[in-house]
């Protein structure tokens, strides 16, 4: 049996979805969601997830499978995975990752740590806990494994404090331990999709453009209306704090759209620099004009 998993990776908009479709139109083929963003129901224009006439074209897996108030990780997405993968190949059809989440697919390759679970009760006391408290409680009780959380992550830092309060151990330790691939018969295929930075930056100020045109906002004010918890994930997407804030009446609409611009771009550079240093064996590919040649030798 043949058991090949392709990989697409690349910034936010460099057009990875069209490509697999691209490559599901050479052989069967289930393209499978890599971002942690598209993961979540509702956030369908924000998040860029591939339209209902794009999923209508090919088998697609794991798009808009979770409520906005469960927690995005790389944990969830590997429950799920492997299934889909499994199946695909069950059915003699190719399983095509595409996103931007590196951590994602460097777990699913080399493995997840095993990490202890966090009991309930310990759980529950952080829950609800703002960044600052987080932060303050794992300075206090781990300096080394505080400097490496960024303060105002939430839920990474809830995470670590749990971990470090359930096991005596910072969640580094844990991390740091051996991992075991599930998929150890697996032949890689990586392809990463480039594009000049500033070719990709007005790209991305145009999509934003056209997903207000789309209805973002109303998508926006859907969510607010869910009344979620401020820590929720979904709550800091690319669009979601500066719409939000328009909203509220907080800022112009004109200034929430290029703060929101801004940070997409931003967030497009720290992604070009993560993917390259994670998969320097994916072969490179010019997102403005990938020929079928290049395509077929990356991911065949």
């Amino acid at each position: 049996m043949n058991h090949s998993i392709g990989v697409l990776m690349g910034p936010t908009g460099t057009g990875k979805s069209a490509l697999a479709l691209r490559v599901a139109q050479k052989r069967p083929t289930v393209i499978i969601n890599a971002d942690a963003m598209q993961m979540v129901a509702d956030l369908h224009i924000l998040s860029a997830r591939p339209t209902d006439a794009e999923m209508q074209q090919a088998e697609h897996a794991l798009y808009g499978v979770l409520d906005a108030a469960e927690p995005t990780s790389v944990a969830r997405w590997m429950e799920r995975v492997e299934h889909v993968i499994r199946a695909a190949w069950a059915e003699g059809k190719y399983p095509l990752l595409v996103g931007g989440t590196g951590m994602y697919v460097r777990a699913l390759r080399e493995g997840l740590a095993d990490i202890p679970a966090v009991p309930e009760a310990i759980r529950a006391e952080l829950r609800g806990w703002d960044a600052a408290a987080l932060y303050a409680a794992l300075c206090a009780e781990s300096p080394e494994s505080a400097a490496q959380f960024k303060p105002g992550d939430t839920q990474r830092l809830a995470r670590a404090l749990g971990v470090l309060r359930a096991t005596g151990k910072p969640i580094q330790h844990w991390q740091a331990q051996p991992t075991v691939p599930i998929f150890p018969q697996a032949q890689w295929q990586m392809a990463y999709l480039s594009l000049p930075r500033e070719a990709l930056y007005a790209r991305l100020d145009a999509r934003f453009d056209c997903m207000l045109q789309a209805g973002a906002l109303e998508e926006v004010r859907a969510l607010m209306a869910r009344a979620l918890p401020p820590d929720t994930p979904i709550l800091r997407a690319h669009g979601v704090p500066e719409l939000a804030a328009y909203l509220r009446g907080e800022i112009a609409l004109a200034d929430a759209v290029a703060k929101a611009q801004q940070n997409t771009r931003n967030y497009a550079k720290r992604q070009m620099t993560w993917l390259r240093h994670q998969a320097p064996d994916a072969a490179v590919l010019d997102a403005a004009d990938v020929s079928d040649q290049a395509l077929s030798a990356a991911l065949s």
